[in-house]
């Protein structure tokens, strides 16, 4: 007899409103960006200023790839969710996708321009951005078999090497997804019921490893001493010599640290409660540096104000709201767990960013999931979303 499904709703709907808000927000903050480029091209500078708005224009621009990693995504999350999620309850389905996306990360890391992500033309594939739910995977499937003797340290062991191994990859080239990945996991193993002594050794040990990643990459120290110390007025006292600075500074190509996020503010703040009007910010004007990607909801906040801003907060805690609901309701300790990481990375990874632009946290290059610019963020997170409403429209 045939299982019947149905279909999460609240979940669907949310997901696809955040995705569509999302392009239409690419579309606005990346415009002057694709403009720019136009004009750069021989073709049309032959026109003069004026640019040619047309359907072959606009193929160029970012909110057409966006577009259409949006449509690749949809059809990803749709066969995702027709799944049962208790195939993916095996070692296989653990370990091996970590076992190809750990080596893709370090081979971006190797050969990519900006260490982040591979080349491929007409896009970029940014591995990182799989790893999550790899990761998810695998902590799914071992927390649900280790329930009875969590506090074991045959479970923190191997679970601290399988963990350390991903998120150290990713640490290399990207430190805001590595903390996303080590939040997630830290979540899932705390409301298992893991003791704080496992907490307090394993902050022991990524304390300094998280340390030496910033002091070795300036410009990672330069967000940091931005966020915490701007004028250098502390590390003077502590460097009078002015050694870190000059470090800093010879080895960072932005010698201003407070430049974007005090241009993310002034977008903010100048959108007021209702907004400056859809395709009406000035920021995006070349004065808000990744306005399209990572401080795309600096964007929203200047064109559609406390409203726009207050709705995007709604879509996630929507999805926070669905996730833990399944969390309690999910008829298996697999599915429990695999809801809850699902849940964590996307909201984890969507407060940092907001904390972020709003200056609540030093600056880290992370996208705002399922808004901001970025084909394998927007892949990456319809896939995790097809996972869970797989749990969902299977737990009946």
């Amino acid at each position: 007899m045939a299982v019947r499904v149905r279909t999460d709703w609240p979940l669907f709907g949310t997901t696809l409103g955040l995705v569509f808000f999302g392009l239409v927000m690419v579309y606005s903050a990346s415009s002057v960006k694709s403009i720019a480029q136009e004009l750069k091209n021989p073709s049309v500078m032959s026109l003069g200023t004026e640019l040619p708005i047309d359907w072959q224009t606009m193929l160029r621009w970012n909110a057409m790839k966006q577009l259409g990693a949006a449509v690749l995504g949809f059809l990803v999350m749709m066969r995702i969710k027709k799944i049962d999620y208790r195939q993916w309850n095996s070692s296989r389905w653990a370990l091996a996708p970590l076992g190809l996306t750990i080596p893709l990360v370090l081979a971006a890391y190797a050969v990519g321009k900006k260490h982040r992500w591979f080349d491929l033309g007409v896009m970029s594939l940014q591995p990182s951005e799989f790893a999550k739910p790899a990761l998810i995977l695998f902590l799914a499937w071992f927390v649900c078999r280790r329930l009875s003797d969590i506090n074991s340290r045959f479970t923190f062991g191997p679970a601290a090497l399988v963990i350390g191994l991903a998120a150290g990859a990713v640490l290399l080239a990207d430190l805001g997804t590595a903390a996303v990945m080590v939040g997630t996991a830290a979540a899932l193993f705390y409301v298992a019921g893991m003791e704080r002594r496992y907490f307090i050794m394993a902050a022991l040990a990524l304390v300094p490893l998280i340390g030496l990643s910033i002091l070795l990459k300036p410009y990672r120290l330069q967000r940091v001493l931005g966020y915490l110390d701007p004028d250098y007025q502390v590390t003077k006292k502590f460097d009078p010599s002015g050694r870190l600075k000059e470090y800093i500074e010879n080895g960072s190509s932005n010698r201003d640290a407070v430049y974007q996020v005090h241009q993310s503010k002034i977008a903010v703040g100048s959108g007021g409660v209702l907004g400056l009007g859809l395709m009406e910010g000035k920021q995006k004007m070349h004065y808000l540096p990744e306005a399209h990607s990572d401080f795309i909801y600096a964007v929203v906040g200047e064109e559609l104000g406390l409203w726009g801003s207050s709705a995007v907060i709604a879509g996630f805690l929507i999805l926070l709201y669905r996730g833990l609901r399944l969390f309690f309701s999910a008829p298996d300790d697999f599915g429990r767990y695999l809801a809850l990481a699902i849940t964590v990375s996307i909201v984890l990874q969507a407060l940092v960013n907001m904390s972020v632009v709003l200056d609540m946290a030093p600056t880290k290059g992370i996208p705002l999931p399922l808004i901001s610019y970025g084909g394998s963020s927007m892949l990456g997170t319809l896939l995790m979303l097809g996972m869970l409403m797989s749990v969902s429209e299977h737990s009946g």
